[in-house]
C-alpha cells in the first residue's frame, strides 16, 4: 500500500466484497463462463498493471508461432474505436491500443485481435477464413466470462501481490484468493542473479496450490536501439546526453539499467498508455535525441515533430532457471 493512499483503506472492503460476490455468481453458476475445445492461454495479473504482460505475450508467440497459426486477443486499453478489430499493417495505436500494435510490429504473422468483450473476440477470431488454432488472451485474468484452459498470473519481484492490498488503498483488482485460478505463477522483473534461497523465500511467500509452479523471469534489454528503419548500439547513443520518454507502469528498472550504463539524461515519466497532448508533444521535441520503450515508441513514431530522433530500447524476457519445464507445460498444453 502507498502511504499517500492510506487514507482510502476505508473504501477496501466494498471492493472485496463487489469482488467477492462476482466469484460467487461465476462459482454458483449463477454467472456463466465459457471454456473451448481448442488452447486458449490467458495471461494477466491481479494488479493494475506493471507485471511485463506485453513482453510474455511476446515470449509466447516466439515460443509457439512456428507451428501454430496464432492469434492474441487483447482489449486495446485507451483506442479511440470499439468493438471487435484485427489488426493490419496500416492501423494505429490510436486505433487498436499501444501493445496490440507492438504485437503486430513484432510479430506480423500473429493475428492481433481486440475486443472488450473476450467471449465475443473468440468467437469472431474463429468465424475467419483461417481461424487460430491457438488464441492468447492479454489481460484477461478477471474477464471471467471466458474460462482459459491455461492460466499464467504474473506478479512483479518488487511488487508482489501477497505485500498488496485491494484497490482503492492498494493495486490489486481481486483479492489474493483469486491466485488460486492460476496454472503457474511467475514472478516478473527478478534481479537476474536472484539467489535459488531468495526464490525459495518468495515461493513460500506465494504459497502455491500443489499443481502450481513458480517461475521466476527477469527483464534482459537488448544491446541495439532503433528507429523506423535505423538500428544502433545502444553504447553508442549513450555517449551524448539525451531524453527518456516512458508512459509505462514502472520505469523504474529501466532507469536504473540505464544509470548502470553510466547514462546522462532527462527523463520525462507519464502514465502508463498516456495519451500525450500536443502540448507534451512539443515539449518533448525540443530535446535532440530522445530514448523511449517500445509500446511508447507505438503512440510516438507518427509525430512529426520526432521524426530522425526518436529511438526504442526493446526488451526480453530471461528465465532465470527452469526455462524448459515451462516450456514442457506449454508444449503439453496446446498438443492436447
Amino acid at each position: 500500500m502507498k502511504f499517500s493512499r492510506k487514507f482510502l483503506w476505508p473504501f477496501v472492503p466494498f471492493y472485496y466484497l463487489g469482488s467477492l460476490t462476482i466469484k460467487k455468481l461465476y462459482d454458483w453458476g449463477i454467472y456463466k463462463s465459457r471454456s473451448y475445445d481448442f488452447p486458449v492461454i490467458c495471461v494477466g495479473n491481479l494488479s493494475v498493471g506493471g507485471t511485463g504482460k506485453s513482453p510474455f505475450v511476446s515470449y509466447l508467440i516466439e515460443l509457439l508461432q512456428k507451428d501454430k497459426q496464432l492469434a492474441t486477443l487483447s482489449r486495446g486499453y485507451k483506442r479511440s474505436t470499439t468493438g471487435f478489430h484485427i489488426a493490419t499493417a496500416n492501423s494505429t495505436a490510436l486505433e487498436i491500443g499501444d501493445e496490440p500494435l507492438q504485437f503486430k510490429v513484432t510479430h506480423p504473422k500473429t493475428i492481433v485481435a481486440v475486443d472488450a468483450d473476450r467471449k465475443n473476440g473468440i468467437h469472431q477470431l474463429r468465424t475467419q477464413k483461417t481461424p487460430p488454432e491457438i488464441i492468447i488472451l492479454d489481460d484477461a485474468f478477471q474477464h471471467r466470462k471466458v474460462q482459459a484452459g491455461f492460466q499464467i498470473l504474473l506478479t512483479a519481484y518488487y511488487n508482489r501481490y501477497t505485500n498488496d492490498c485491494m484497490l482503492p488503498a492498494g493495486d490489486l483488482r481481486e483479492p489474493t484468493s483469486a491466485a488460486a485460478r492460476a496454472t503457474i505463477i511467475i514472478v516478473t522483473k527478478c534481479p537476474l542473479d536472484l539467489s535459488d534461497t531468495a526464490q525459495q523465500k518468495i515461493i513460500e511467500q506465494l504459497q502455491p496450490l500443489a499443481h502450481q509452479k513458480v517461475y521466476f523471469t527477469g527483464i534482459a534489454y537488448a544491446e541495439d536501439i532503433y528507429a523506423a528503419n535505423t538500428k544502433i548500439k545502444l553504447t553508442a547513443f549513450l555517449q551524448d546526453s539525451f531524453c527518456l520518454v516512458t508512459g509505462i507502469a514502472e520505469p523504474a528498472p529501466l532507469v536504473s539499467h540505464l544509470k548502470n550504463l553510466g547514462a546522462k539524461f532527462t527523463h520525462l515519466n507519464f502514465p502508463d498508455h498516456h495519451v500525450f497532448s500536443q502540448k507534451e508533444l512539443d515539449k518533448i521535441s525540443t530535446h535532440k535525441r530522445i530514448l523511449t520503450t517500445q509500446k511508447d515508441f507505438m503512440r510516438l513514431q507518427h509525430v512529426t515533430a520526432l521524426k530522425n530522433k526518436l529511438f526504442y530500447l526493446p526488451i526480453s524476457i530471461h528465465f532465470l532457471n527452469a526455462e524448459k519445464d515451462f516450456i514442457r507445460q506449454v508444449y503439453d498444453f496446446t498438443s492436447d
